[in-house]
């Protein structure tokens, strides 16, 4: 059982976890929900459209303009609030590695610390055991957050996904974290180049054996452009496609952009494993 926030979702049951950047430079967007009233709608949009995680991220994860821990919890600690205000059910998540954030967007009713630079604050983890928050565990290869990997090299990148996402999680839990709120995420793109990326999809199965909830942040990234040599608006189809094998080979939260058309993937891949029914069969029936 995965339990964050209010919510408790079954072991086969696939999560949504819908990206909402409050950033005037994010990759993909553009700064497109930088505004209050534009993010609140893509929070509306989102959750109508099936996304039962919202994850607010303050700092855009590649290079850029210096961004303080005070601005970032400038751009992410009311937006959590107001989130909280008007989708009460809803499970919120902040993409921060810093646990001055951490702190800040947990009081002001965060459920979940999406920790995407792998631990690089040992804080942070604290923090969500303070809270009773959860915690996302995430491989990035020894990387200093928002910088781009150069020629990394691994004997067996699995190997090395599984002994710090595991680590970090059995960290975690030591530390108080409810082992129930913590995921495992093998951090496609961060500290990885594509073929890393793809040999960490081909052998998800690996980190799902472990017992903990695995998280995937496969959205239009740099090893989906790379293998389809597509920029960041043509990656949709890619994205879907390695969704579909995450999904069968049992990772439970995805983080995305594209919320319908991932809900429509996992409820048909859902239903090919036989843990979901059609939402209708009338054919040869009536």
């Amino acid at each position: 059982m995965l339990r964050l926030g209010r919510r408790e979702f079954g072991r086969h049951e696939p999560v949504i976890m819908a990206i909402v950047n409050r950033t005037p430079d994010s990759f993909y967007d553009q700064g497109a929900t930088f505004r209050d009233e534009a993010a609140l709608d893509r929070v509306g949009q989102a959750v109508a459209e099936g996304a039962a995680i919202i994850d607010i991220g303050g700092v855009k994860a590649g290079p850029g303009a210096e961004v303080s821990a005070e601005e970032e919890a400038r751009r992410t600690v009311g937006f959590v609030a107001e989130v909280r205000r008007r989708h009460p059910e809803v499970v919120i998540s902040v993409d921060t590695w810093r646990h001055e954030v951490g702190e800040a967007v947990c009081e002001a009713g965060a459920d979940l610390l999406n920790d995407a630079w792998g631990g690089v604050d040992p804080k942070l983890a604290e923090v969500a055991a303070r809270h009773g928050a959860g915690l996302v565990c995430t491989h990035a290869g020894g990387a200093e957050p928002r910088t781009r990997p150069h020629r990394i090299g691994y004997q067996d990148v699995m190997a090395d996904i599984l002994r710090v996402t595991v680590g970090l999680a059995e960290r975690a839990v030591a530390l108080g974290v409810p082992r129930e709120s913590v995921l495992i995420d093998p951090g496609h793109d961060f500290g990885k180049n594509t073929r890393h990326s793809l040999e960490a999809t081909r052998r998800l199965g690996e980190m799902t054996a472990t017992g903990w909830p695995v998280l995937v942040s496969l959205s239009n990234k740099d090893f989906v452009g790379e293998t389809l040599d597509r920029p960041v608006k043509e990656r949709l189809i890619g994205t879907l496609a390695t969704t579909a094998v995450s999904a069968w080979l049992g990772a439970q939260v995805y983080r995305v952009h594209e919320v319908a058309e991932t809900r429509q993937v996992l409820d048909m891949v859902a239903s090919l494993a036989g843990h979901r029914p059609p939402a209708v069969a009338r054919r040869g029936l009536a």
